[in-house]
């Protein structure tokens, strides 16, 4: 069909309404949507998954969350430069870094695991993302995390973990352009510690120092100080992170922090003082159910089981507690913990559930490389075995239900597919744009006019993976709802590397297939 604008929009199973086809011109400035940087809104879905698609879209949400000055090839064109006085409070430079959420606070310790997931999938999938041409936009996102957390690490005993208070942020519903609201100042010390935070941070810059060593080495070597700085001050200075309580609380204590941290640092500069640390601290290792920005065991056993099977023999306990988290995961393992909904979907838990799904989808495909360069070939589950063909299957399942293939038939990734959620729980997203509506938009008056809608968001949030829906399939597309509707950088960075798996486990069907067909064709 013709725009307006004389855009042609390409339509494949529908007709592109209207309101989307008004969404898309304001996303892409007056352009063709379908042509800017490659990206573009999905209309209409098949039935496969394009995972190259989702990939670039996931990362792409990133830009949308970014704070700070931003720059001059920013392509998420309704946000513009906000919180330029970040730390002034304290005399500091914490301009930059990400917004957590739909809201205008940037949670240090979320956005460290942010920066590690994102680092992952780099490392892990590195070949997926550079085929889909990703890889400078992926690296984009992880240095906008990396920067920030240099900057909060101020000297060897001090990280600033939050800007922005939680509570006046979360009573006020603004654009970041028009903020505000208080930026108060989190930090730990030596005297008021947060280990959690502070290793976390450490594992970020130690897996971005691999991402970019072979691109820009001196960067990498000084994300690598810092990185080492940080965990001698987690591991010195121990105490439980408790500073964005009630948003972000510690749970699972620091011990999964300073595992995962160490086993980072380890693969970061093959130092045999982290492994020896990671062999004398095992036992801190538990059987867990989720990895998530609280409990990250399950990465650190699935890092560590590379170790193991390369013959670090006494590192058994973390390929033990691996085994344990992929049989907890499985369906019908005979010790699964996590249920899945009527359509297929794990869940853990009602909100945000999603992170969940995709974070067990990036332990599961990654553990089976692990698995499948040793020669293992698959994890035996009380009395059900499953192959790493089936463990690879079901994580791409997970993948395929975010994207459309669940009973309501609609993606749970803004602008993929045809039917997505429309009314995101996003402060910027759902207030028009400064160059639109350049009158500043105060807090009352956000929630007054904007929060309250029942129309669609003036802005489409490309990319965002939004909570979920319930335990039955069931999604009310309804802003209000912020356990389902909200996104989050580390539910995103979690299906960036899930997304990355997903393209792995199409490959390696695809060379399966080819070699069974030449094999009946020699036959």
């Amino acid at each position: 069909m013709e725009s307006k604008n004389g855009c042609k929009v390409e339509a494949q199973k529908k007709v592109v309404t209207r309101q989307e086809e008004e969404h898309a011109m304001e996303y892409g400035r007056g352009r063709c949507l379908s042509f800017v940087d490659g990206i573009g809104l999905t209309i209409g879905s098949g039935e496969a998954s394009n995972y190259r698609d989702a990939l670039a879209k996931a990362i792409l949400f990133f830009e949308g969350q970014r704070s700070g000055q931003l720059l001059s090839d920013q392509r998420v064109t309704w946000r513009g430069d906000s919180a330029l006085s970040d730390g002034k409070l304290d005399n500091v430079d914490l301009v930059g870094g990400y917004y957590d959420a739909g809201d205008n606070v940037k949670f240090g310790w979320p956005m460290s695991f942010t920066v590690s997931l994102l680092s992952w999938a780099a490392i892990e999938y590195n070949t997926q993302i550079f085929s889909a041409k990703q890889m400078p936009y992926l690296r984009s996102a992880i240095r906008w995390g990396s920067d920030f957390i240099l900057r909060a690490h101020t000297s060897p005993t001090t990280l600033y973990t939050q800007v922005g208070d939680g509570y006046s942020d979360h009573n006020c519903w603004e654009r970041p352009e028009d903020m505000n609201t208080q930026r108060t100042l989190y930090k730990i010390t030596s005297d008021s510690p947060g280990t959690e935070a502070a290793a976390d941070a450490a594992a970020a810059l130690a897996s971005a120092s691999i991402v970019f060593k072979n691109v820009n080495s001196s960067y990498s070597i000084t994300l690598l100080t810092a990185s080492q700085s940080l965990f001698a001050f987690a591991d010195s200075y121990k105490g439980s992170y408790q500073g964005s309580c009630p948003f972000y609380c510690s749970y699972t204590g620091y011990q999964d922090e300073l595992l995962w941290a160490a086993a980072w640092l380890h693969k970061a500069t093959g130092n045999s003082q982290y492994l020896n640390y990671l062999s004398n601290n095992q036992g801190w290792s538990q059987a867990v159910s989720e990895f998530s920005w609280d409990n990250k065991f399950a990465g650190a056993q699935t890092l560590l089981t590379k170790e193991y099977v390369s013959g670090v023999t006494n590192m058994a306990k973390f390929k033990r507690d691996a085994d344990s988290f992929i049989c907890s995961i499985m369906p019908a393992s005979g010790t699964t913990q996590v249920p899945t909904t009527p359509g297929g979907l794990l869940y853990t838990r009602d909100a945000a559930n999603l992170q969940y799904a995709s974070s067990a989808s990036l332990i599961l495909v990654t553990y089976t490389k692990t698995l499948s360069s040793a020669g293992i070939h698959g994890v035996q589950c009380d009395s059900q075995y499953f192959s790493n063909e089936q463990i690879r299957a079901f994580a791409k399942s997970q993948v395929d239900y975010i994207l459309g293939k669940n009973p309501k038939g609609m993606s749970y990734m803004v602008g993929y597919g045809s039917k997505f959620a429309m009314q995101v729980h996003h402060r910027g997203a759902s207030i028009p744009s400064m160059r639109v509506h350049p009158t500043r938009v105060g807090c009352n008056e956000g929630f007054s006019t904007w929060y309250s809608r029942s129309s669609p968001n003036p802005n489409i949030h490309v990319g965002a993976i939004v909570g979920g829906p319930d335990s039955n399939d069931q999604f009310n597309d309804v802003r209000s709802d912020s356990s389902h509707l909200e996104p989050a950088t580390y539910m995103n960075a979690a299906f960036v590397g899930a997304c990355g798996a997903a393209m792995l486990t199409d490959q390696l069907q695809l060379s399966l297939h080819n070699n069974q067909t030449t094999s009946i064709r020699q036959y």
